[in-house]
């Protein structure tokens, strides 16, 4: 497939790089409007209490105060990026530490935040639900009693309210495979909280302009999400909002939410000015939106052979304190469908179920459940082969999914090539060479369609050689107006650093549905592309008209149009003398029929005195279709395997007994630097099997989901022992040594 583009599957720099080391690139902490004032909040000490009063008299006082707001000032007001359970403030009762109750909007900062500290709230504590089983247990406290009146739950809950969402998936009879079984295996998996790791918090500045519009600038994913949950929750018109582009400084899923634009939006409706906020990053660990912790219960049967006939899975996922932050119809998490794949399972019953519980309210992170879930299922297979005396690979070999079966949840299997990456991990790590005491390697499986969902494009050649791409877009860090301006350049015979990428604001394009599920390239490069080509059409048409030459004889190459006949050229600009403007949706409504694969291998040591682990070598292999950019290709394999390390090895966002976070800042928050990074191999599998114009496959959310399992599995290898917690750390290792001495 390489070589047969010009611009598309070339090395190409960033198209946002030289503004964003410069300090060029518009951030929505750089946009400020004359007398803006600052907004802070006062945030709940307790994980559950009954708000008795509340006294601002205090901190109305401070001289730069400007506006104090408490729940009563916002009752009723619910929002959430699908279902609608997150108020403005909190109403009646706080539901985890950290919940605003009152806020503050001053002159600066400084003033807002010494504002805060003079509230006075009087609380009744009540007793704290903490952790998903605890939320399902007999006689747990409610604590949503009336869930079933909120906008978009997906269906009315039944029994305990705490189990707010159940989602099933699964195919055959599920007491027959269990029945047919030789043997049956069991295992439980958790996963912890982590955070999205962004650089750039959550922030807004929100202003209501002359016509009484609602306008925000926000580090948002999905504008045009962002600009309809608005609209809902406030009751307003969806055209009296206006989301404006601003530079998103790290995403990984965490920026879908609203957060501080509605309070915000109040807080300017009080008070007729600009109103900004910034979250800290202790508020970022105590009250963002990080990854959902889960509990995997698996069974698993098999006939001595080791073929699975019956799969049954029970993920529990900690919801915490609210459900709106996740954005899918189900209000769960997709990813959890994946608890039994990538293998061939003839009886299987999936069961997802998000649990209210007194902490952080779980959002999206880089592929969400399937993390979680592929920890569970991965890490069950080499439990499963090591006590059936089957060596892993060969039982995974055995039962992986092939082209045209069923997947474990019923479905019909998407294109991919499981068995050559596969293999190619397997070749590329070196997996069957000799390796010495102490050092172990595991292997994790697994693969993912791209989403659905609708965007736009817009290409403008302007009069003077200006090349000009609009598009719905909110760029988040991954590379697609890099990607989006070589398609340009490809369908015009232009370098892609000819292309000016100029996004949309929510007034200026048509809906898009936001980055999220691997689907920017799925759902954007028909649009682009038809955009571009529309443009060369007309260009062929103009030039026709100006020069006198036939238009099926003339070709568009670069900032020429040349004869095919004779040779002649001509540079367009010279009589362009109007712009050519062209725009195109694109909607994919369908599940994908195509797939990436990829195959992790992780090679550790482990210390047998003090259960350190190190991590000497990653491989990681993928099935790809055309790779647009070779370096942001793998620069989202390097990002997905660095965000890997952090969450199997060091990072968690823990939560005690009274419901407090045990981390405050990132001095506390354990991340990977460059110092923790292994050898990192990647081997990519190329297949014509692909999407759209340019026959392409995902990459943004595979490369972190399966090096947790081959942590733990290689963990495993090496030392005998099974860490089915995450993160694998030395602590529990030693641990489990000791209890073995």
């Amino acid at each position: 497939m390489a070589g047969t583009f010009q611009v598309i599957g070339t090395a190409t720099p960033r198209a946002d790089a030289a503004e964003k080391v410069t300090g060029e690139a518009r951030f929505t902490s750089d946009s400020m409007m004359p007398g803006t004032l600052w907004a802070k909040s006062l945030r709940s000490p307790y994980a559950h209490a009954r708000i008795v009063s509340v006294d601002t008299s205090r901190a109305a006082a401070l001289p730069g105060v400007r506006a104090v707001l408490t729940g009563a000032d916002v009752s009723g007001v619910l929002f959430g990026r699908r279902m609608r359970d997150v108020p403005v403030l909190a109403e009646h009762v706080v539901r985890f530490v950290g919940e605003r109750v009152a806020a503050v909007a001053a002159d600066d900062a400084t003033i807002a935040e010494a504002a805060c500290q003079l509230i006075d709230v009087v609380y009744e504590e009540l007793p704290a639900v903490l952790g998903p089983e605890a939320g399902l247990a007999d006689g747990a406290p409610a604590l949503h009693p009336n869930v079933n009146s909120y906008a978009g739950l997906p269906r009315t809950v039944e029994g305990n309210l705490n189990a707010f969402v159940t989602d099933s998936w699964g195919h055959g009879d599920i007491a027959k495979g269990f029945a047919e079984a030789d043997v049956i295996i069991e295992g439980t998996y958790t996963t912890q909280r982590v955070h999205q790791g962004y650089m750039e918090p959550h922030g807004c500045l929100v202003w209501i302009d002359g016509a009484g519009r609602l306008n925000a600038y926000a580090p948002n994913k999905a504008p045009h999400r962002l600009k309809s949950n608005l609209a809902d929750a406030l009751g307003m018109a969806a055209d009296q909002v206006v989301i404006h582009h601003s530079v998103v400084g790290g995403d990984f899923g965490g920026k879908g939410s609203p957060m501080d634009v509605p309070l915000c939006y109040f807080f300017a409706k009080m008070t007729g000015k600009p109103v900004r906020a910034t979250m800290t990053y202790a508020e970022e660990l105590s009250a963002g939106n990080p990854r959902h912790a889960s509990v995997s219960h698996l069974r698993t049967g098999l006939k001595k052979d080791g073929t699975l006939v019956a799969h049954e899975a029970r993920i529990l996922f900690d919801s915490g304190a609210y459900g709106g932050f996740k954005p899918v119809p189900a209000v769960n998490l997709p990813g959890a469908a994946h608890a039994g794949d990538p293998y061939r399972i003839p009886h299987t019953f999936i069961e997802a179920v998000h649990v209210y519980t007194n902490s952080i309210p779980g959002g999206f992170y880089r592929g969400p459940g399937a993390v979680q879930s592929n920890f569970g299922i991965e890490s069950h297979m080499d439990v499963i082969a090591k006590q059936m005396g089957i060596d892993p690979i060969e039982l995974r070999r055995l039962n992986l999914i092939e082209p045209g079966e069923e997947t474990a949840t019923g479905h019909h299997a998407p294109a991919m090539n499981a068995t050559g990456t596969l293999d190619a991990s397997l070749a590329a790590s070196e997996w069957f060479s000799p390796k010495p005491l102490g050092i172990g390697r595991g292997i994790s499986l697994s693969y993912k369609g791209q989403g659905e969902g609708q965007s736009a494009a817009g290409v403008e050649l302007r009069p003077g050689g200006v090349v000009v791409l609009h598009t719905t877009v909110f760029e988040a860090g991954t590379g697609s107006y890099t990607v989006f301006a070589q398609m340009v350049g490809e369908e015009l015979g232009l370098p892609a650093e000819g292309v000016i990428v100029e996004p949309w604001d929510t007034d200026d394009g048509p809906f898009d549905t936001g980055i999220g599920a691997s689907r920017v390239t799925r759902v954007a490069a028909p649009a682009v592309h038809e955009s571009a080509t529309e443009a060369r059409k007309q260009l062929v048409v103009v030039a026709a008209d100006a020069l006198g030459w036939p238009a099926d004889q003339i070709d568009v190459r670069g900032y020429e149009v040349v004869r095919r006949d004779t040779g002649e050229g001509c540079p367009w600009p010279e009589f362009l003398d109007r712009p050519i403007i062209t725009q195109a949706t694109n909607t994919e409504s369908e599940e994908s029929p195509v797939a990436s694969f990829m195959a992790q291998i992780a090679e550790v040591s482990v210390d047998s005195e003090t259960g350190e682990i190190k991590l000497l070598r990653v491989t990681s292999a993928h099935d790809t279709g055309q790779v647009l950019n070779p370096i942001g290709h793998q620069g989202q394999i390097n990002g997905g395997v660095m965000q890997a390390i952090g969450h199997s090895l060091m990072e968690e966002i823990g939560v005690g007994s009274d419901g407090r976070v045990d981390v405050a800042s990132l001095a506390d928050y354990r991340m990977p630097t460059t110092m923790d990074l292994p050898v990192l191999t990647t081997a990519l599998v190329e297949s014509e099997d692909g999407l759209g114009p340019y026959r392409t496959k995902g990459i943004g959310e595979y490369a972190i989901g399966g090096l947790a399992a081959a942590i733990a599995n290689a963990v495993a290898d090496a030392s005998g022992l099974r860490i089915a917690s995450l993160p694998v750390t030395a602590e529990k290792v030693y641990a489990m040594l000791r209890a073995l001495r």
